[in-house]
């Protein structure tokens, strides 16, 4: 339960960061000379479609981070994932212009805008929905928070679900910027930004003590080993029965 809260207030409060990367193509869409529904419709398939992608990422990263868990690792990965976290606020906090600010992809950026002009001139309910997708491809610091929230979920399906509920979280600020334009004045918006990397960094130390086994119910839950081994021996005189702990009501009884 605490994941999902936080998958859905990351997006919340990184709405706000992203208004930079998305907030153009929000403004952009094709559908100023629709009727209310259909406009309404259109920016939704949007939305959707931008979750969808970002559902794709969670499953495979989930699919990833569930590979540790078997291993037995979840508790390192969780860990490790925390403090990649932590370092990543503090790198740019001291050392970046902005959170997560990577000039090197800019190129790819401005090729993957290229490529909605055919989409827009489009101004079909199935080109939102294909826009959505391919803005949902757009470099985000903030998305690969919330991919590494995806991995330390432990499986794919949990993955796919918390990066659903990121995309959801950030719905409504996306929503009412299609369709009502810069609501919120440049100051709030910039405070909400610099709310961004506190946010971040709560998760982050919520993950590390997860990780830490304290025993803490919901925060850090006592997770117990599992039995690996599937075979006991007793000993009964000069005779030694085997019994199989995997297969529950069998006496696994060897001769």
């Amino acid at each position: 339960m605490v994941e999902w809260i936080a998958a859905i207030s990351l997006g919340l409060l990184g709405s706000f960061h992203c208004l930079g990367m998305c907030g153009p193509i929000a403004l952009a869409l094709p559908i100023h000379h629709q009727t209310p529904a259909i406009k309404f419709f259109s920016v939704l398939l949007y939305n959707l479609g931008r979750a969808f992608t970002y559902s794709v990422f969670g499953l495979l990263f989930g699919l990833l981070g569930q590979g540790f868990f078997v291993g037995g690792f979840q508790q390192v990965l969780s860990v490790v994932v925390g403090s990649l976290l932590l370092i990543s606020v503090l790198y740019s906090l001291l050392f970046s212009k902005g959170f997560f600010n990577i000039s090197a992809i800019n190129g790819f950026v401005l090729r993957l805008k290229a490529g909605f002009g055919d989409l827009f001139r489009l101004k079909s309910l199935s080109s939102m929905f294909l826009i959505g997708l391919l803005n949902g491809l757009l470099p985000c610091g903030l998305v690969y928070v919330a991919i590494a929230g995806a991995t330390a979920t432990g499986h794919f399906i949990n993955g796919a679900l918390f990066m659903f509920l990121f995309g959801l979280g950030t719905l409504p600020m996306m929503l009412s910027l299609s369709l009502f334009g810069q609501f919120i004045q440049a100051k709030y918006r910039n405070l909400m930004r610099k709310a961004v990397p506190v946010f971040v960094s709560a998760m982050a130390i919520m993950m590390i003590l997860r990780g830490l086994n304290l025993g803490i119910p919901y925060v850090s839950p006592k997770i117990e080993e599992k039995e690996t081994s599937g075979m006991e021996c007793h000993s009964q005189g000069t005779e030694k029965v085997m019994k199989c702990c995997a297969k529950p009501g069998s006496t696994g009884e060897g001769n």
